[in-house]
């Protein structure tokens, strides 16, 4: 079996205790605002904490596609050692980081062409493409060859259900996602979306709740109605600096439903300059991602 590396993007938004433990070389997508420049490296050098404070006291971040030219020098190492590469990326419908690194996996080709680079698009990001790293990872521990772990991730992409509730609809009208009257009306209504990313990786509404805690128990109705053999799965719910709220979360969802594991961890800067604070994210198998559009 030929060998291989696991690697990801910054999206992804694992622990970064479980990134450096697994020795996952990972693409870092770049931010910036008031007047400096970040590469996000998983809290490292600027805390989730800190960033979304940081949002709450007006600053605006500008967000930028992880380069080809990061990809190729992440990619370069692994392909010199003659090993093959799973990467496994942020949706294209969200970043252009995926075909950055589509042009990397190019330009390698060229120099090693007999290492093979499999670039995985999961049409989600933070922690339901966390998911699939984990699951990437918990296969190669095992011995699992990487045709096989390709294989069943791309089996799950479909299936991989991500539903997210923001706290301030701001941050959604700045993002494009909703109109500047949608906004403001749903302010002032108290109304909180529901959001999902479809078949292509694109962000949608597909339900408005109106209030926090109804929100919340939205979120955990569909986990319950939608997931597909909960006992066996490890679940994962993200949130944007309101961990209590996502404790909370966790709880409903348990109350209606027995899963092997549920994750908590924050969302990351590229993915919480979109939602705000507030925001809470939760990623499960499931049904596959069939959703009617309601325009908010």
């Amino acid at each position: 079996m030929r060998d291989f590396v696991i690697m990801t993007d910054s999206c992804c938004d694992l622990p970064k205790e479980y990134i450096y433990g697994n020795n996952i070389p990972f693409a870092m997508l770049p931010f910036s605002y008031n007047d400096k420049e970040y590469l996000d490296d998983f809290g490292q050098s600027l805390s989730q904490k800190q960033f979304f404070d940081d949002l709450r006291e007006g600053a605006l971040p500008n967000t930028s596609q992880a380069n080809s030219e990061s990809f190729y020098n992440m990619f370069k190492p692994v392909a010199k050692r003659g090993q093959d590469i799973i990467y496994i990326g942020v949706s294209s419908g969200l970043s252009g980081t995926y075909n950055s690194a589509n042009i990397g996996k190019t330009a390698i080709l060229e120099e090693f062409p007999s290492v093979i680079i499999y670039i995985i698009d999961v049409l989600t990001a933070s922690l339901g493409q966390g998911l699939m790293v984990r699951k990437a990872v918990e296969m190669k521990k095992v011995g699992c060859a990487a045709e096989k772990i390709v294989c069943e991730i791309e089996k799950n992409i479909q299936n991989l259900n991500t539903y997210i509730t923001v706290q301030d609809l701001n941050f959604l009208k700045r993002g494009g996602r909703i109109s500047n009257v949608a906004a403001t009306l749903g302010l002032v209504l108290h109304i909180r979306p529901i959001l999902t990313l479809n078949q292509i990786g694109r962000v949608m509404p597909v339900l408005k709740v109106r209030g926090r805690k109804k929100s919340i128990t939205k979120l955990a109705e569909i986990v319950k109605d939608k997931i597909i053999d909960p006992e066996t799965q490890s679940i994962a719910i993200c949130h944007a600096d309101c961990y209590e709220e996502a404790v909370r979360l966790k709880e409903e969802i348990l109350e209606k439903v027995s899963v092997k594991e549920v994750l908590i961890h924050y969302i990351g800067p590229v993915v919480g300059r979109f939602s705000g604070p507030g925001a809470l994210a939760v990623f499960f198998i499931g049904e596959s991602r069939q959703h009617h559009v309601i325009d908010i």
